[in-house]
C-alpha cells in the first residue's frame, strides 16, 4: 500500500548535512558510530512513527514519503525551503544585557547558551557583550540542505 496523507508511517532514518555529517538518526548503531549517542546518552534510538500530513516532520521528508511502500528504501535531498527555512537576520534579536540578565533570573548570559522564550521558542546566545546580548532564534539547521536515508518499516 502506497503512503498517502493521513497514513501512519513508521520509518528508520539517518539525516546528514551536505558534508556528510550525521545530525540525527533512529538507528542506535549509526548514533554510536557517529558519536551522537555520547552527546545524548538518555536517548532511546528507535523507529519514528508519524502521521503523514500532521506536520510533525519537515515538509520535504513528508512529501518524499508519499508514494513509498513498506520495505522501500530511498535517499532524499531536501532543500532549506522544505526543511527549516533559510537563515535570516531578522531572527537574531538584540537585548540590553542588564534586562536580559534579569530575564535569566540573574544568570549572566554566555555565548553559546541555549535559552527558551516564555512562548517556547528556542534560541542560542550568539554574542554576550557588556551592553548588548544577541540571541539567534534561527533553527540550528536553517539554511542547510539535508539528506535523509529512509526505510519504510510499516504503513497503517
Amino acid at each position: 500500500m502506497a503512503i498517502s496523507t493521513g497514513d501512519t508511517v513508521t520509518i528508520e532514518y539517518t539525516g546528514r548535512l551536505d558534508d556528510g555529517e550525521v545530525f540525527d538518526t533512529s538507528l542506535e548503531s549509526v548514533a554510536t558510530e557517529e558519536g551522537l549517542a555520547d552527546d545524548q546518552p538518555e536517548r532511546d534510538y528507535q523507529p519514528l512513527t508519524v502521521e503523514i500530513g500532521a506536520g510533525r516532520i519537515i515538509e520535504g521528508l513528508e512529501d518524499a514519503l508519499v508514494g513509498m511502500e513498506t520495505g522501500d528504501e530511498d535517499t532524499v535531498t531536501i532543500e532549506p525551503e522544505q526543511a527549516y527555512g533559510e537563515r535570516t537576520d531578522d531572527r537574531v534579536v538584540e537585548y540590553d544585557t542588564d534586562e536580559f540578565t534579569e530575564m535569566l533570573g540573574g544568570r549572566d548570559p554566555v555565548e553559546g547558551m541555549e535559552i527558551q522564550t516564555e512562548q517556547g521558542m528556542p534560541g542560542r546566545v550568539a554574542e554576550a557583550g557588556e551592553e548588548t546580548v544577541r540571541v539567534d532564534f534561527n533553527h540550528e539547521l536553517a539554511g542547510e540542505t539535508l539528506e535523509f536515508e529512509v526505510e519504510v518499516v510499516s504503513v497503517e
